[in-house]
């Protein structure tokens, strides 16, 4: 059988295939030496001159004629205004995303213990741990080739949930223009302050703060290479969420799924860029070839048809498996960004799955869903970084501090062993100090 579409088909008895599939995950965000020189001279020019620099490469980059950077904060009545003009239904759409965003946080905030916890031992000494919310966060949202009003609900609404004081929004405004939608979900989800600024010199003001833009202490939120290699500079002046590479999703399917469904999920990645990744596992080589014929006849709908095109070319697959078992061991390795379980029974499978971004259950459960209003945070680790990272969540804005209360009787036993370690490490004011409280 012949497929007008050109995707990449494998099986995992094939010889090599471990190999195959590692070449096939590959990926390294490529640091362009230029890309590199340039966000140094724009973090340093940022750091040292402050608003002179915005200014200079907002009006370099996003040619906007302003004269001073005070002019590029949006006043919130403008987020107000942008949220009265949008039409009925897409308003109550976005409203009703933020509600669903928001009531899972709340939920994910009782769960992981956000009041902390203490314990009292036997001789009075009070031991525990506090947890407080980040006072300033800065969120930056793509807003060249494309605008995300979702991400603005998916970073600044966990945001908030977990009791950040202020939210400092940047988005960058080529040439002016700016997206009513994203100006209305800042006003859904509580961002306190936009500016319309973006790429490195926006990450260098939120790290280092300015005459106008106040320094944050956590940046999140997705961006082009200059950002990205802006917060991985940045790190340790501020906290970052996470460098996240292309979009992914794998699908585990046990063939009794509806191949267009399947084909269009494959899709929903796809479009996002050329360099997205999108993997069909399945025991069925039949259905392997249905979703093929599937995928050729729903391209040709696509406006992005190109971009799907060569995503599912350069780093798409359709894989045969032995069984689901295989297929859920296979996951396990591939770690993928966002993993849709589209089988009868998918709950026996997910039970195999230790390392994933997102799980989506069923097949009703398509990947859009998540991205949009499902209410998990969309914010996800990619590029097989699942094994050890987490969804973006209200624990990414609190920190932890660790409570001490050592009694007097307590003294007496710890005293006597910090001393002797103290001694054992060479530290002799370590061991004094506790020996002072020693009766």
């Amino acid at each position: 059988m012949s497929f007008a579409t050109d995707i990449k088909r494998l099986s995992s008895s094939d010889d090599g295939f471990p190999q195959t599939l590692r070449q096939l995950l590959a990926f390294e965000a490529s640091e362009d030496a230029a890309i590199d020189q340039s966000v140094v001279q724009i973090l340093q020019a940022v750091k040292t001159r402050g608003d002179a620099a915005v200014l200079e490469y907002t009006q370099k980059f996003d040619r906007l004629g302003v004269d001073a950077v005070s002019a590029l904060e949006i006043p919130t009545s403008e987020l107000q205004a942008a949220l009265a003009s949008l039409p009925a239904e897409r308003r109550q759409a976005l409203e009703a995303a933020a509600a669903r965003v928001r009531a899972y946080h709340e939920v994910q905030k009782r769960e992981c213990g956000s009041a902390g916890f203490s314990y009292t031992e036997a001789d009075g000494t009070v031991l525990g741990q506090k947890v407080t919310p980040l006072d300033r966060v800065g969120i930056y949202v793509p807003g060249g080739k494309a605008a995300y009003p979702s991400s603005v609900l998916m970073n600044a609404i966990p945001a908030k949930v977990a009791g950040v004081q202020e939210i400092i929004m940047v988005v960058p405004t080529p040439d002016g223009v700016r997206n009513p939608l994203v100006l209305a979900a800042a006003a859904i989800a509580g961002v306190d302050r936009v500016f319309t600024i973006g790429g490195a010199q926006a990450v260098g003001a939120l790290a280092y703060g300015t005459e106008s833009i106040p320094q944050v202490d956590k940046i999140v939120g997705p961006g082009n290479a200059y950002v990205a290699n802006a917060k991985r500079r940045v790190f340790g002046t501020v906290g970052i969420d996470m460098i996240a590479g292309p979009s992914e999703i794998l699908v585990l399917c046990d063939g009794t799924t509806d191949p267009d469904w399947v084909a269009m999920d494959l899709f929903s990645q796809a479009e996002h860029d050329e360099l997205a990744q999108s993997i069909l596992l399945c025991p069925n080589a039949e259905y392997l070839d249905q979703v093929h014929a599937s995928i050729d006849k729903l391209i040709t709908t696509m406006p992005r048809a190109e971009i799907i095109r060569t995503s599912l070319r350069d780093r798409g697959a359709l894989i045969l498996v032995r069984d689901m078992q295989e297929a859920c061991d296979i996951a396990n390795d591939i770690a993928a960004e966002h993993l849709e379980i589209s089988a009868e029974e998918p709950q026996q499978w997910a039970d195999q799955i230790r390392h994933a971004g997102a799980m989506f259950l069923g097949r009703y459960s398509s990947e859009s869903l998540g991205d949009y209003c499902a209410g998990p945070n969309h914010v996800l680790p990619t590029s097989r970084t699942a094994r050890f990272s987490s969804p973006l969540g209200v624990y990414d804005f609190q920190k932890r501090s660790s409570m001490i209360q050592v009694s007097e009787q307590g003294a007496q036993s710890l005293g006597k062993i910090a001393a002797e370690l103290a001694y054992g490490e060479g530290l002799p004011a370590h061991a004094r100090s506790a020996e002072l409280r020693l009766k």
